[in-house]
């Protein structure tokens, strides 16, 4: 009977999530072609807001829960496990004092109103899965640029998205390239659970009533040997994952 219903209420939604990329796509032109960085940095965060409320036609609800102190002015590393596309929108809105530039597949770079955009123009690390030279090369520069400007890189280690909520083995070679190239970053564990119900169906219709969570751990520097410190911010991520099906 749910799925049922999430047929008319995912038509909707997706009336409402394509007019809010398509709205914001010039918006952000504007604001980076003529107010520069600081005013697009905005228009992205208020795009993921309007996102995140697009989600609210679906019952969606929201816990960002950050029980620590994250410093600013600081760079950061947040590293958390991946479930869908849903994971990227609170990361952006919540953390948007801290710049967050994500490390993801060159794909996305083209073809999609608004993100692919900001992707492009945002200070994002565009990665080519089958090219691991220029995958590193990118990531290399993203972890530069936030040392420079003291903003924060979002990595997804499992590398593709958990469909069950079931976290994955991390992929270390991304992440430790991050921090060789940031050392006075702080790496911020972040654990999301429930994203993954909202594609439970699949692509269409889309699950309804999801409550996703992200939980923010206290901070770590980096220090000592990278293998062991990866391995110590992988068990903080996933002792927080308890959304398996």
């Amino acid at each position: 009977m749910t799925k049922l219903i999430s047929y008319p209420v995912s038509i909707i939604f997706f009336l409402f999530f394509g007019l809010t990329l398509v709205v914001f796509h010039p918006i952000q032109w504007v604001c980076l072609n003529v107010f520069g960085y600081s005013a697009h940095a905005k228009s992205v965060a208020y795009l993921n807001l309007s996102l995140m409320r697009c989600t609210n036609i679906l019952g969606t609800r929201y816990s960002f829960n950050i029980p620590f102190e994250i410093p600013k002015n600081k760079p950061l590393i947040f590293v958390t496990n991946h479930q869908s596309m849903y994971d990227i929108s609170p990361i952006i809105w919540h953390m948007r004092k801290h710049h967050p530039k994500f490390v993801s597949k060159k794909e996305l770079g083209k073809g999609i109103p608004s993100v692919s955009y900001n992707l492009r123009h945002g200070g994002a690390a565009l990665i080519d899965r089958k090219d691991g030279k220029q995958a590193l090369s990118e990531i290399s520069k993203l972890g530069k640029n936030i040392e420079k400007n003291n903003w924060s890189a979002v990595i997804f280690p499992e590398g593709t998205r958990s469909r069950t909520g079931h976290p994955k083995k991390f992929q270390p070679t991304g992440l430790k390239v991050l921090m060789k190239n940031s050392p006075s970053a702080l790496v911020v564990p972040i654990s999301i659970n429930n994203s993954w119900k909202m594609l439970r169906y699949g692509k269409f219709p889309m699950g309804l009533g999801s409550h996703i969570t992200h939980d923010v751990h206290e901070p770590i520097e980096i220090k000592g040997n990278l293998d062991e410190l990866i391995t110590i911010v992988e068990k903080k991520v996933v002792s927080g994952i308890t959304s398996f099906k």
